[in-house]
């Protein structure tokens, strides 16, 4: 017996059909799609069917809506950050690529860290304390990536002013807080509501988690972690010959 298929929404159907209209560059980034107007005209269908359709594209990352204007294919400039040197500092990396970095700074204040904070950092039993940053690194003015750390405390109050304003790493090398080696690990997650408004995209919309603690002189001086977009970043690896292989030649 043939198995019976249940028919894709229009919706569906014609938010994949713009899709592919954005990709072979029917649309190019910047473009602004057809008014609602005439996507009913095109499609014969209801105003809320090409709404659905339109929030797709949006829910997707590929489309942004602006009231009153109306859809515009999202800029598609993707910051590509290289792990196999972890200590290539993020602004370093953005230059080389012709991007603009900034930062808005949400949070700087001493706070007593989750207990699993204080292990990783080795904070004093008696007193636990860091200094929690929260800031919004933008890329070309726009959003994307949350960067939430903790600092070790004697560092959060020395460079509290030069921090708000600028990457952590570089301004610790600055003040010899040289950073021998990152320990990192990549994940995912979901927006909650904060992320969501920080970041401009859907509750639940899927995020990378770049989780990392920097060691100088082999004491943990950072830990923290950066959620970014996925439409607005991405992680580049480098397979190196390890002295396994070269033994092996």
């Amino acid at each position: 017996m043939a198995k019976s298929y249940k028919q894709i929404p229009l919706h569906l159907n014609i938010s994949e059909q713009i899709h592919q209209q954005i990709i072979s560059g029917d649309y190019l980034p910047g473009a602004k799609l057809p008014s609602e107007s005439k996507l009913i005209e095109q499609w014969q269908v209801s105003r809320i069917t090409i709404r659905r359709a339109i929030a797709n594209l949006v829910q997707q990352g590929l489309v942004a809506t602006h009231q009153g204007k109306g859809a515009f294919v999202t800029q598609k400039r993707k910051v590509i950050y290289t792990l196999s040197n972890p200590l290539t500092f993020l602004e370093d990396d953005l230059a080389n690529q012709g991007i603009e970095l900034s930062l808005k700074n949400i949070t700087f204040e001493p706070v007593t860290p989750p207990k699993e904070v204080q292990a990783i950092l080795q904070l004093p039993l008696d007193n636990p304390t860091a200094y929690l940053q929260k800031k919004i690194l933008l890329t070309d003015q726009e959003p994307g990536c949350v960067d939430i750390t903790y600092i070790l405390p004697e560092i959060g109050y020395q460079l509290e002013s030069e921090l708000k304003q600028n990457m952590t790493f570089p301004i610790l090398e600055l003040h010899n807080w040289k950073i021998e080696r990152v320990k990192a690990i990549i994940e995912c997650t979901n927006a909650n509501l904060e992320l969501s408004e920080y970041l401009d995209v859907p509750l639940g919309h899927p995020l990378l988690v770049y989780r990392h603690t920097a060691y100088t002189h082999n004491r943990p001086v950072v830990h923290g972690k950066s959620i970014s977009r996925g439409d607005r970043f991405c992680y580049s690896v480098n397979q190196v010959e390890t002295a396994f292989q070269q033994n092996q030649d």
